[in-house]
């Protein structure tokens, strides 16, 4: 392991033990304060949430998108002072902590027998929607988790969500598609953060009028196994409760081959993303390069990744 690798590992593991047993009005405040500070520095980071949220919002000015990346910052910094205290929440505060809209499309989904797949972007805090999920509805699901260096870190995050109850399979490796299908085949629920393609053979959608990959996983599930196809969006308001919505479902096209049936159903996914993500931008915690064009080499070495 790299002295880099053990020192973020080491700082991981300190927001965990440490930030959790703060209160939380000095938690917020902590996240707000670094958030600033980090958007201040203006590192690769803060520079490619302004580009993205530039493609969201085209009509805006600089004045503004400076003021969207300030406010995505702090929504990205309230994501993890969240999600470091989320492990000592009680079961109460987790199940006020999340007010979804449009959840008998959940509700009746899971009812139904028929297996649910949850298509989220990188909005607000996934892992408190999780939570919410396990906690409210007494749910478990299985759920997908990049590999992380160091090792380390990766099993940190295992463990984290493991703990708030859900499964967590490893994106690399062929058997996580598989066991995802098993679950979805005996009712299970399924949640997949779904708008960057992390395999670069993803399907290429229209996404705010430009061009990306996104991964095929949930349609090619849905399609397989009958479940249920679910887009999710989640933002922040000015309370502490966590706002979201569950889309309409996505439907299997009637004919076509596989590819084009996957085609279909991930631009679908792409539409209800951009939908939400346009309402709230600053929710929309995308700090790396997502569209094609922006992924082709670039001549200038400051170009932020």
């Amino acid at each position: 392991m790299s002295a880099q690798e053990r020192l973020t590992d080491a700082l991981y593991g300190l927001g965990w033990s440490t930030v959790k047993k703060l209160p939380e009005p000095v938690a917020v405040r902590l996240g707000r304060t670094v958030a600033d500070l980090a958007w201040k520095r203006r590192g690769k980071g803060v520079r490619r949430l302004e580009s993205n949220y530039a493609r969201v919002v085209p009509d805006a000015g600089p004045e503004r998108l400076a003021e969207l990346s300030r406010a995505g910052m702090r929504s990205y910094l309230r994501y993890w002072m969240e999600s470091f205290r989320l492990p000592a929440w009680s079961a109460q505060r987790v199940r006020g902590g999340f007010a979804p809209k449009g959840l008998h499309h959940l509700t009746d989904g899971i009812a139904s027998g028929r297996g649910v797949v949850l298509a989220l972007p990188h909005m607000a805090n996934w892992d408190l929607a999780g939570a919410w999920v396990t906690t409210e509805l007494k749910t478990p699901f299985t759920t997908v988790a990049e590999r992380l260096k160091p090792e380390t870190l990766y099993d940190r995050f295992v463990a984290y969500r493991e703990g708030l109850g859900m499964e967590v399979l490893p994106h690399t490796g062929g058997a996580a598609f598989g066991t995802l299908a098993r679950r979805l085949r005996e009712g299970g629920l399924v949640c997949l953060v779904a708008e960057r393609d992390l395999s670069a053979s993803g399907v290429e959608v229209d996404f705010f009028g430009d061009r990306t990959r996104m991964p095929a996983g949930p349609a090619l599930l849905a399609q397989q196994t009958g479940a249920l196809l679910l887009p999710v969006t989640l933002w922040y308001d000015d309370s502490p409760v966590m706002q979201g919505r569950v889309h309409p479902p996505i439907e299997t096209p009637g004919s076509g081959t596989r590819a084009e049936k996957t085609s279909v159903m991930t631009q679908a996914l792409a539409d209800a993303f951009a939908t939400g993500i346009a309402d709230h931008p600053e929710d929309w915690h995308m700090l790396q390069r997502l569209w094609l064009a922006d992924l082709e080499p670039r001549p200038s070495d400051g170009d932020p990744a």
